[in-house]
């Protein structure tokens, strides 16, 4: 955590004043209900984020930040927002991002913990960054895989997928690294050499998602149209790859009645059958403190994978 950056946020209060250094970031709303069922509230939240900083915030930084604001907790209405509201504080950095439309979008950036804690207090259970950095917002650092079940399969054929993807990468030399979704499925993450624009990995990975479910027919599909997937099947999903999609970074909080968490897993976790709800709020930062950075790889400049491997 930032040494001069001390997060305390007393219980019984609605708003307080956090300084970072120089920076300070009012906190509002704290007391309010974010999970109903559990009785945890935006203070909470923001504590959370608090104490597993240390390892998101490299993540997250020089990366564009689509807001996904909850401001009402989990059961309220949320909606997206892109362009930085014009009341964010004089420190916080921006990216901007032209459009196909021929409008350029200033996002927000999280690069510290100051920064982490005003979008979070915005209402961002979530947090989803641009896949690329903003010194070129094309050129993405990974390709990934979003396993997602489709019924009645369930998270036990997802972690049978996983395996199984896992394996076929290694059968080219790649390395790759899953997370839980926090929802209902694994994200398997690849590091890539940034040299390939954001199209051209879409396509790659949509051309290896297509042979999976060639080879495994039984248990995968590539199929993006819903009403076409077959039942009992894992959705091998490569169009979350497409210029201008987010995911939920690793060691967001998910907006599920249990808190879960997108946290990393190892491959060991998935063979011996993790469970999503294993990793909450509450259980992920001792997680962490325990484990370290299990996503830490994927930051590595070194031995990344040539996007050539895969095809």
């Amino acid at each position: 955590m930032d040494e001069n950056c001390r997060v305390e946020i007393p219980s019984g209060v609605d708003t307080c004043e956090v300084k970072c250094g120089r920076k300070k970031i009012s906190l509002t709303n704290l007391q309010k209900v974010f999970w109903p069922e559990l009785g945890k509230t935006k203070r909470d939240l923001l504590l959370y984020y608090a104490s597993i900083s240390d390892v998101l915030l490299a993540h997250l930084e020089e990366r564009a930040m689509v807001m996904k604001r909850y401001p009402n907790g989990i059961d309220g209405k949320f909606f997206f927002m892109k362009r930085t509201p014009s009341y964010r504080p004089s420190w916080l950095p921006t990216c901007s991002i032209a459009h196909r439309s021929g409008s350029v979008i200033d996002f927000p950036m999280v690069n510290d913990l100051a920064g982490l804690l005003w979008i979070v207090n915005l209402g961002c259970i979530d947090l989803n960054p641009w896949y690329a950095r903003c010194d070129d917002t094309n050129l993405p650092d990974f390709l990934h895989f979003d396993l997602d079940p489709v019924p009645p399969a369930d998270f036990t054929q997802v972690r049978e997928v996983a395996l199984v993807v896992r394996g076929y990468l290694k059968n080219r030399e790649v390395d790759s690294y899953a997370k839980t979704t926090g929802s209902r499925g694994i994200h398997v993450y690849i590091p890539i050499q940034r040299k390939p624009t954001q199209k051209q990995v879409w396509q790659v990975a949509k051309a290896t998602a297509i042979e999976l479910a060639k080879q495994y027919p039984e248990i995968i599909t590539s199929e993006y149209r819903v009403a076409l997937r077959p039942p009992g099947r894992v959705l091998v999903d490569y169009n979350q790859n497409a210029w201008g999609r987010t995911l939920a970074s690793v060691y967001s909080v998910r907006p599920k009645p249990e808190a879960t968490v997108s946290a990393p897993v190892t491959w060991e976790e998935i063979e011996k059958g993790i469970s999503m709800h294993e990793l909450t709020m509450d259980t992920v930062p001792e997680r962490v403190r325990r484990l370290g950075d299990l996503f830490q790889p994927v930051l590595r400049s070194r031995a990344r994978c040539r996007i050539e491997q895969l095809q």
